[in-house]
């Protein structure tokens, strides 16, 4: 009896294991998708922007609802683009915006995935040549795994330091404090 105890706990370990594995991997992999995605976004590759999103993905952002990766191109074209097309010539140095994500919070579901998480946007092109925040928000993204890669199929940006901001955001968990 304890022969079998031992086989069956083992094998039973060794499932958990790899499900553990999998999971671990799973999670990487999104958050490096996310954070891939961020430095694309601000040094302007938008191949690399456009290879995060599934050819049916839908953005849900302050500029409305882009449907498609045609769409989401064209949307999201002018963030770094106009700005670099801005820069005179012969200047050696250039103020910089980047963009942070953070507190992830992901739940896998086989080859489909929901994430959770915290952005913030910070600048150095102020008058005092110092850093700022400029926004911050949360996104609430929806994923599936296409040919062994993670991709955006919805993202929903929620911009927070905006006038269109909410009382409360039921995606993170919140209750309307009224209600308490």
């Amino acid at each position: 009896m304890n022969v079998r105890m031992t086989v069956l706990g083992t094998l039973a370990l060794g499932v958990w294991g790899t499900a553990a594995a999998s999971y671990a991997d799973d999670r990487a992999q999104i958050e490096n998708l996310s954070n891939r995605y961020m430095i694309a976004v601000d040094v302007g590759d938008m191949d690399a922007v456009m290879g995060a999103w599934a050819d049916d993905g839908v953005l849900i952002w302050a500029n409305g609802v882009e449907k498609g990766k045609a769409a989401i191109r064209k949307a999201m074209s002018g963030f770094s683009a106009a700005r670099a097309a801005s820069i005179p010539a012969g200047v050696a140095q250039w103020p910089r915006s980047r963009h942070f994500i953070l507190n992830h919070v992901i739940d896998v579901n086989g080859d489909s995935a929901k994430t959770l998480a915290y952005w913030f946007e910070i600048t150095n092109e102020t008058p005092q040549r110092d850093v700022q925040l400029v926004y911050f928000g949360h996104y609430e993204d929806q994923l599936a795994r296409v040919h062994g890669h993670w991709l955006f199929t919805s993202r929903k940006v929620f911009n927070e330091s905006q006038p269109n901001r909410t009382l409360f955001y039921p995606g993170l968990g919140e209750q309307d404090p009224r209600r308490k």
